[in-house]
C-alpha cells in the first residue's frame, strides 16, 4: 500500500475526480490504525470473508485470504471500466497501465 501512498498524487490526479478504496481482509480497527501510522490519503473497507474480492472475481485461498492483489478501476457511471486480477506492486510496468485505465475514465480539467 507504500506504492500506491507514494504515487496518490500522479496515479490518483491527487484525489481529484478520483476515489481510491482499499479493501483487505483486516477488521476495521486495524485498518484505521495501520492507515492513521502510515499517512494513506485514501479509504480502507473491510472485507474479512473475502465476499467482494470473491464478487469481483477473485480467488481467495483455502484460509480466505485473498490470493493476490486485484485492482478494479470503476468510472464515473459506477460501471467496472478496468480489472487487472493480479496487480504487482513492484513493476513499474503495472503502475502505468493502472494510470491509463484510470486516465480513460477520469474527465480532463476543465480549461484544458
Amino acid at each position: 500500500m507504500e506504492a500506491y501512498r507514494d504515487q496518490y498524487a500522479s496515479l490518483f490526479n491527487d484525489g481529484r475526480d478520483v476515489v481510491l478504496v482499499a479493501i483487505s481482509g483486516d477488521s476495521l480497527e486495524e485498518l484505521q490504525s495501520w492507515a492513521a501510522d502510515s499517512d494513506f490519503q485514501f479509504l480502507f473497507g473491510s472485507d474479512p470473508g473475502s465476499s467482494i474480492y470473491s464478487a469481483f472475481g477473485g480467488d481467495p485461498r483455502d484460509n480466505g485470504m485473498v490470493g493476490s492483489r486485484a485492482v478494479i478501476v470503476v468510472g464515473p457511471d459506477g460501471r467496472i471500466a478496468h480489472v487487472i486480477p493480479q496487480f504487482n506492486q513492484v513493476d513499474p510496468a503495472a503502475y502505468e497501465e493502472l494510470a491509463r485505465a484510470i486516465d480513460r475514465v477520469t474527465p480532463e480539467p476543465e480549461g484544458n
